[in-house]
């Protein structure tokens, strides 16, 4: 393997797994207190979306392990487009932007 590729390799990128989004008026933003309930338009069974750089790059379902939470991947693109997803403008496998 070239000495470029291998050191591309070893890069530390964040994995972000989102449960889900919503839009909120910096009002509501400012009157968050502990115990405030924000209600999310997605089903609780959904699943949720795995994004490196902001972009989708595949899917999965919540899990336990030991005493953290974890992802079990039930879909991820294929590597061209994980690749796209980790460069600057790329679009997400779902063709998002």
């Amino acid at each position: 393997m070239p000495t470029a590729l291998a050191t591309l390799l070893t890069l530390e990128v964040p994995v972000i797994v989102q449960i889900a989004e919503r839009i909120m008026t910096v009002a509501e933003v400012m009157s968050i207190a502990p115990g405030t309930i924000i209600e999310l338009s997605k089903p609780a069974d959904a699943d949720l979306d795995i994004l490196v750089n902001n972009k989708i790059v595949g899917t999965g379902t919540a899990v336990k392990v030991g005493e953290n939470y974890g992802i079990r991947v039930t879909f991820v693109g294929d590597m061209t487009q994980r690749i796209t997803a980790m460069g600057p403008g790329g679009q997400d496998p779902a063709g998002g932007e």
